[in-house]
């Protein structure tokens, strides 16, 4: 089996987080959630309610394979901690998927980790993607070697596989 990170706050995109993390788990892997605290409900943006299995804070980034991150208002918070661009940064340098949809790509731009890189994101932060460095694509999906994105809930079907198929058997 293998183990998911996926990141959760208040207003994330509820069905970017639920779609992939549904996913994953009938694909026989563990998704385990982290929010800024640890057993906190965080609410999204549709009201789904979301609990954190672990604070962002105890996650050590080798015992993951994969990272998710969903979308949202969430990201522009956990932008701004440290220990969430840490994990990304590690990740990243581990060359583990990192799957990202939407305004995900706000927690890659602030971990710096776009630049010279192909991604798609929703259309309001593509600015922001390319003023990162990121050679920002319009498409349903990217992938990028262990980079991975898509730009909304509509692109989830094509997203969810791709990070599915990319961790192959559990």
């Amino acid at each position: 089996m293998k183990r998911i990170l996926a990141f959760v706050g208040d207003l994330y995109e509820d069905l970017e987080l639920w779609y992939p993390k549904i996913r994953l788990e009938e694909a026989g892997h563990e998704v385990v959630v982290a929010g800024l605290e640890a057993h906190r409900i965080y609410t999204g943006k549709k009201g789904i309610r979301c609990r954190a299995d672990v604070a962002v804070g105890e996650v050590d980034a080798s015992a993951f394979n994969a990272l998710l991150v969903p979308g949202g208002y969430m990201p522009d918070r956990l932008r701004r901690e440290p220990t969430v661009l840490g994990i990304v940064r590690a990740m990243d340098a581990a060359r583990r998927p990192i799957a990202f949809i939407c305004h995900g790509g706000w927690i890659l731009i602030s971990a710096d980790i776009l630049r010279g890189r192909r991604a798609t994101s929703t259309i309001s932060i593509r600015d922001d993607m390319v003023n990162a460095g990121c050679r920002w694509s319009d498409a349903p999906l990217v992938v990028d070697g262990h980079l991975i994105s898509s730009r909304n809930p509509g692109d989830l079907h094509l997203f969810a596989r791709a990070l599915v198929e990319q961790l192959g058997d559990p």
